[in-house]
């Protein structure tokens, strides 16, 4: 793949603690050729509760808030994908984890990256899984 990976954000609500987005758009090229899917697009798309809500009843047909939800538009072995993404959800899981809004919104972020590169998390098993890549991810970010 010779084309450098694109990587968007879009903020349909304010989010103040998305920083560093240059920065973070590299760790998440690395993160997944790291993972042996290299990245061709990504788009992250910052919503509200309301906005995943209705996403999650149209397309998976569930009636509840998520913080996440992740669509994969991958036709070969490079990533495309995108990334619907509740701050609402993310503030909330911030308290409840006693974590900063930062690094939970990053975690959230790296979890739909993860989902991607092929990290699954409906087993006890692939959670365990899922939550030790996660907390790579975030130790090599915020190192």
């Amino acid at each position: 793949m010779n084309q450098t990976p694109k990587v968007q954000f879009h903020n349909l609500i304010p989010v103040p603690s998305l920083k560093n987005r240059k920065e973070l758009k590299l760790f998440l090229t690395k993160l997944a050729k790291k993972e042996g899917r290299p990245l061709k697009t990504l788009s992250i798309i910052l919503c509200s509760d309301e906005y995943l809500l209705s996403m999650n009843k149209q397309f998976l047909q569930h009636d509840y808030y998520t913080d996440i939800i992740t669509f994969d538009l991958s036709e070969g072995s490079a990533i495309e994908g995108e990334l619907y993404i509740s701050v609402d959800r993310v503030k909330d899981n911030a308290l409840s984890f006693s974590s900063t809004l930062q690094q939970e919104l990053h975690r959230v972020i790296f979890h739909g990256l993860l989902h991607l590169c092929g990290y699954k998390d409906k087993s006890p098993k692939h959670i365990k899984e899922m939550r030790a890549a996660e907390q790579r991810a975030l130790s090599a970010y915020f190192k």
